[in-house]
């Protein structure tokens, strides 16, 4: 046995250790509506105390991975820790027990302040946990001791098999029983109760957009945004699953008539549906993280109104089941732009990953501050009595969507064939809309674009550009005007504090070779 093989044992044990407790942890998560998993809980407190710099950071690199990234960490972050309270054990053996003492008190923490967390019992739940996991360590490092004891080699050798073998199934055990857990998890699913949900007819619709659109066109963006393709960004690790029976809507605040509202109640008042473009402040120039859909709900203006605003109601804050805010200017709400309780989504009930039972949709303010998803409650504050959930973490209080324009046709670094190509897009500014696209070839002249159909203003339009390409390396910008006048600006900014801006650029590759094989007319 060589000198480092009891620290090797040790770190080994400690690894085990750690996966049965995260084992244990998630099974009881599984088992339990009230009691939410560690991981996540552990997770989500690494995204509230996180520095502004690492949260930004962890999106650039991986974009709307960025949550299962934090899963995947978290649990790498635990078994790593666990091996390195393991290594201490051998030295300092009270540290060491000290060390996943204190880590199960983090886990009791986190787990004890979500949202959803009204008892105890996910913090105890963290704590036998933990407990589960030190009696493993205390397990293995005793049958190693055995394996190192003076004896016959024979019985040494089965005493380490012993060990290897108590360590291989503690993690088997631990992975599944955290497999379990989240199998288990899929029971408090509110799938089948979005589906059964039969959504009023609205009392007031928006023209259908679809006459409007560019046809003919490939790989063209549409003008609808499909559901399942609807960009997604929040902070939910987990989404919840928030049943429509028992959820209310609290509206309360700087108001003289404070009120509740059942979702049944909800269903009931008269609704609208209204085509929204909705646009992430997290999108690169160029990005994807936009899109279009048609919302049906109930105007904010009128919850508002039934809520009597006070005269000092400078500030709409919406809160999340999750505890996530927004606040915007309660002059978004009066303005003329689309502002709803929402509770469909193209046609259906609001998608779970979008807010199901309700969210907010503000039409020309990044999502930041206006889009609350799975709405719970909302508060009319002065503008300087709160600041929502992003604020403090260094974006922009007030966060107007700038206005952008993206070139889908041709994809940048694509190599064509000389003679007539179609460059195409979208381009939007909620609220104010769209008037003028204009495209510029290797930075000459601007020149207009080709527009589609009028649509609302709170609606992006598409646009196409006829070019005749010629041989050589090019390079294609877009910009475009909204109808207050306003060409987006060619400087560059990232996404911080308050919305990417410059005109997306791609450049391209026109090949004589291929003109033999383009089709003739």
């Amino acid at each position: 046995m060589t000198e480092s093989a009891p620290r090797q044992a040790a770190a080994i044990a400690g690894a085990t250790a750690a996966a049965v407790s995260l084992g244990v942890a998630e099974l009881a998560s599984g088992a339990s509506r009230t009691i939410p998993s560690l991981v996540v809980s552990v997770g989500d407190l690494v995204i509230d105390y996180a520095p502004f710099g690492i949260v930004e950071g962890a999106i650039s690199i991986f974009g709307t991975n960025d949550k299962k990234a934090l899963i995947v960490g978290t649990v790498v972050l635990a078994v790593l820790l666990g091996s390195a309270l393991g290594r201490a054990s051998i030295a300092r053996p009270r540290a060491a027990r000290a060390g996943f003492g204190a880590f199960g008190l983090l886990g009791a923490v986190a787990a004890w302040r979500q949202h959803d967390a009204s008892t105890l019992l996910p913090a105890l739940a963290s704590l036998i946990a933990v407990a589960a996991g030190v009696a493993t360590l205390g397990v293995l490092l005793w049958v190693h001791r055995r394996a190192t004891e003076p004896g016959a080699a024979t019985t040494q050798a089965v005493d380490r098999r012993a060990f290897l073998g108590l360590a291989g199934a503690g993690v088997v055990v631990g992975s599944a029983a955290a497999l379990a857990g989240a199998r288990w998890r899929r029971r408090f699913r509110v799938e089948g109760a979005r589906q059964a949900v039969r959504l009023p007819s609205p009392v007031r619709a928006d023209a259908d957009v679809a006459p409007a659109a560019i046809t003919g066109v490939e790989d063209l963006t549409p003008l609808v945004t499909p559901n399942d393709r609807f960009y997604r960004i929040d902070t939910a690790i987990l989404v919840p699953q928030v049943e429509p029976d028992s959820w209310t809507l609290e509206v309360g605040g700087r108001v003289d008539r404070p009120f509740e509202l059942t979702y049944a109640e909800l269903l009931d008042l008269p609704m609208v549906e209204e085509y929204v473009t909705l646009a992430c402040v997290s999108n690169e120039v160029g990005g994807k993280l936009v899109g279009t859909a048609k919302w049906l709900g109930v105007p904010l203006a009128e919850i508002l109104d039934r809520a009597g605003l006070r005269r000092d109601a400078q500030q709409v804050v919406g809160r999340s089941v999750d505890g996530f805010t927004v606040g915007f200017p309660i002059e978004a709400v009066a303005d003329g732009r689309t502002a709803l309780v929402a509770v469909g989504m193209n046609g259906e009930p609001l998608p779970v990953v979008h807010g199901f039972p309700a969210r907010l949709v503000v039409a020309g303010l990044y999502g930041y501050v206006s889009a609350t998803k799975w709405l719970s409650e909302i508060e009319l504050t002065a503008w300087d009595d709160f600041d929502a959930y992003w604020i403090p973490r260094g974006w922009a209080k007030e966060a107007p969507v700038k206005t952008q324009s993206r070139i889908d046709v041709p994809r940048g670094g694509r190599t064509l064939a000389p003679g007539l190509v179609t460059i195409a897009g979208v381009a939007w500014a909620p609220h104010r809309g769209i008037t003028r696209v204009e495209v510029s070839i290797n930075g000459d002249d601007w020149q207009h674009a080709e527009l589609s159909g009028e649509t609302p203003a709170d609606v992006w339009r598409q646009w196409r550009f006829a070019w005749d390409a010629t041989a050589g390396d090019h390079t294609i910008a877009v910009r475009a005007t909204d109808a207050d006048g306003r060409a987006q600006t060619a400087e560059r900014s990232p996404p911080p504090p308050d919305g990417a801006t410059g005109h997306h650029t791609i450049r391209v590759r026109v090949d004589a070779a291929l003109a033999a094989s383009r089709p003739r007319d």
